[in-house]
């Protein structure tokens, strides 16, 4: 069901009066018809309209801002079919012809957001923007990332990390450890928030440092194991690794996103760290995936997280773009 539209916030540029509204039923059309001509990621037509049909997009996730009836800019927020509230922007373009596009953009980001806590959404959505590697020498991608950036974060989304986005197919191979020192086991979820309390110690990850320095290891754990138990991956799926002794060494939990598999999580506990068995991990979160059949496996991991983009390297998966993520504080 379609949540009633907000009342429209109006905005000004060089005179010209524009107004800033969540779309209707009737807007979608042309939402849908607006095209970026910009280097950088965005949601054409076809899938905006496929996961409209399944709730990952809606009315109330995408803002427009319209000056005399024609639609200058979009935000199209997105988030799981049955989710209550949006969790990813996926697409944010400001027409050409707006003067100070990083101003309309800013406050159409700080309207959606305002609608969304008005709504009950515990914090502001992440901003996800795609782009191809090396975009930092492309004078074009740049421009585009710039004021996207500013507008993010004047709105508030000021965290900012760079992912690598890679992928695997069959034609890498399946990893296959010369002499395997880890047995992988299922586990209860007490027994994986044990383990999730453990990796955080130390940690590369920039969302994992962040929430554990705002929130503590145990709040830490607990929004790891809830955040992947609603992925659309199976818990099924799920390992934690044990030495050949019966020590804990770590976890292995392949995942999904709803497009394909992909690499949840791993990580080694601190003491066990600098041995290798990262390399067992991935082998086995890939080995889960392709005897299931995979023919994609995604992952990205931090640019910052050095150690891990070598194990991926090595394990077969490519860096095919980047990925930068802004968000809000963790309170």
């Amino acid at each position: 069901m379609t949540v009633p539209p907000s009342t429209p916030h109006p905005y000004r540029t060089t005179g010209e009066p524009m107004l800033l509204r969540p779309a209707h039923d009737a807007d979608l059309d042309r939402v849908a018809a607006v095209t970026v001509d910009e280097p950088v990621s965005w949601i054409p037509a076809d899938r905006y309209r496929a996961e409209l049909a399944e709730a990952m997009y809606r009315p109330e996730w995408t803002w427009i801002a319209e000056r005399d009836g024609r639609v200058v800019a979009r935000a199209l927020w997105w988030g799981q079919s049955a989710g209550e509230h949006p969790l990813a922007l996926d697409c944010l373009h400001v027409d050409g012809s707006v003067a100070d596009r990083a101003a309309l953009a800013t406050d159409l980001l700080r309207a959606g957001h305002t609608a969304f806590r008005e709504q009950g959404a515990p914090r502001p959505p992440l901003y996800n923007v795609t782009l191809p590697n090396g975009w930092r020498d492309d004078p074009a991608v740049a421009a585009a990332m710039a004021w996207r950036r500013e507008a993010a974060l004047a709105a508030g989304l000021t965290v900012e990390v760079e992912r690598l986005r890679l992928e695997w197919t069959p034609k890498d191979g399946v990893p296959e450890p010369a002499a395997p020192r880890l047995t992988f086991h299922e586990a209860s979820d007490e027994e994986f928030l044990v383990v999730f309390r453990r990796i955080a110690q130390g940690s590369l990850d920039a969302e994992t440092r962040k929430n554990l320095a705002a929130k503590g290891a145990e709040a830490t754990a607990r929004h790891e194991l809830e955040y992947y138990r609603d992925c659309p991956g199976e818990r099924a799926w799920w390992r934690i690794a044990r030495t050949a002794d019966g020590t804990v060494a770590g976890l292995a939990i392949p995942s999904a996103t709803p497009y394909n598999p992909n690499v949840g999580y791993l990580g080694v506990v601190p003491e066990l760290r600098g041995r290798g068995y990262v390399d067992e991990l991935l082998a086995e979160i890939t080995r889960s995936h392709a005897g299931r059949g995979a023919e994609l496996i995604t992952a990205t991991t931090d640019t910052g997280n050095a150690p891990m983009a070598a194990a991926f390297a090595r394990a077969g998966y490519r860096n095919t773009e980047i990925r930068m993520i802004f968000s809000a504080p963790t309170d």
